[in-house]
Parts: C-alpha cells; structure tokens; sequence
C-alpha cells in the first residue's frame, strides 16, 4: 500500500475523469487533490507541493504544455513529478511536454491499472533523485548543483534546459562510463520515452554549445553513444 500521505494532484477538465481516478487512486491510499483548469492548477501546485502531478494537455486557458513549463520553472515546484494525460494523436505535443519537465505521458483511453502502475514507476524514480540530489559535482571546473539545478562555469551560472541538465548530471556523475542514446533516456525519462537517435544527439549539440569550452569534456563514441571524460585526463 501506498503511503497516506502521498498526495496527487490531478489537472484535469472532464470531470468524470476526474472523478474516476480520484475514487481509484484514494482506494490505493493516495491524497488527492484537484483542478479543472490550468490556472487553479498552477495555485494549487505552488499551495499544496503534491507528490505527483496528473496533468491534461488539452486544458481550456493556459495549455498544459504551459502549464508543465510553470511547473518546472518554479523553484518552489520543479521538482515536482508530472504524468500527462494526452489524446491519441497528439505525439507532437507529447515530445514537447518531455522536453519541457514531464517526466511520462499515459494516452486517452487508459486501463486505471496502467495509471496506478506508472504513477508508481514515476514515484519510485523521482525518490532515486531526491536522494541524488545532495550530490554536488565539481569536475574539471565543471560544477553542477542538482538541488538547485544550477550549472556553474568559470563563475558564470550557465542556463540549461531540463533535458540538457539531466543529461549533463548523468554523464558528469559517471566520468569515464559510455552510455548509449537509449541508456541516457532511459535513465533521466524512463523506458515509455519516445526517443530516436536524433534526438539525443540534438540535446548533446545543444548542451556541448552552451557550456563552450568544457563541451569537449563529452565524448562522442562513434558507433555506441557518450561520455565524460575523467578528472585525470
């Protein structure tokens, strides 16, 4: 069972959904919260801090893809896990939700047992990262301070997107290691992540030219993937 105090926040326009998943997940022990429009769920989400976010796209005001990006800009909340609940069809959308902060996407229609099972995987993850997130790094000059999640170079805070932080933390906090494009996403996103070579490589040029002269500290393995390169190289 889950822990009483474990509280979800769902975003959500059609109140039968709403009141469906709130009748499931309360019987596994869940708070709820809730929200019918993108708005009240920003206040909501800064007020109550909830453990999780169940979030619509397709949310009459504010989208929810903006609504995902207030999210994760907020000091207060970017920390904060977010399912999005999306329509069939909507892939566009679902691709710009990860690369804003969300952290899964479940696709209208949904089996009630899909979302109890994935909630829990995004729990389970995001408590991996609270613990990681005492860990500070500071590498060939390189510090990077996921708590804050700020990247500082030559004394200059250097602003990433959440997907480049992710990647950077990951490569940083394993120097020497090569991972593959599927193995980074699978360990900042999980495996539901629709990813193709391209992107990952998209993410690695963008990063690689933000953090100027220290890009070179991430290999290309031809062939393989990535990696940082050690303190003693």
């Amino acid at each position: 069972m889950e822990n009483k105090e474990t509280s979800i926040l769902i975003i959500e326009d059609d109140k039968d959904i709403v009141e469906m998943l709130s009748f499931h997940l309360k019987k596994n022990n869940y708070t709820i919260l809730y929200s019918y429009n993108g708005e009240d769920g920003l206040t909501k989400a800064r007020e109550n801090n909830p453990d999780l976010i169940l979030l619509d796209l397709m949310l009459p005001g504010i989208h929810g893809l903006d609504v995902c990006r207030n999210i994760k800009s907020d000091q207060k909340t970017k920390n904060i896990p977010i399912i999005m609940l999306t329509a069939m069809g909507q892939e566009n959308d679902i691709v710009k939700g990860l690369e804003a902060g969300g952290d899964d996407y479940i696709t209208k229609p949904f089996s009630l047992d899909i979302i109890s099972a994935r909630i829990k995987a995004v729990l389970r993850r995001s408590n991996i990262k609270k613990d990681e997130l005492t860990k500070s790094i500071n590498i060939h000059g390189v510090i990077i301070r996921p708590r804050s999640r700020e990247v500082i170079i030559d004394n200059k805070n250097i602003n990433l997107t959440f997907t480049e932080f992710q990647i950077l933390f990951l490569l940083a906090s394993h120097p020497g290691w090569v991972f593959t494009r599927y193995q980074i996403i699978d360990k900042i996103r999980g495996e539901s992540y629709p990813v193709t070579d391209r992107s990952v490589d998209f993410q690695i040029v963008g990063l690689r030219k933000k953090i100027g002269e220290k890009g070179k500290l991430i290999m290309t393995i031809r062939g393989v993937g990535y990696k940082f390169l050690p303190d003693d190289t």
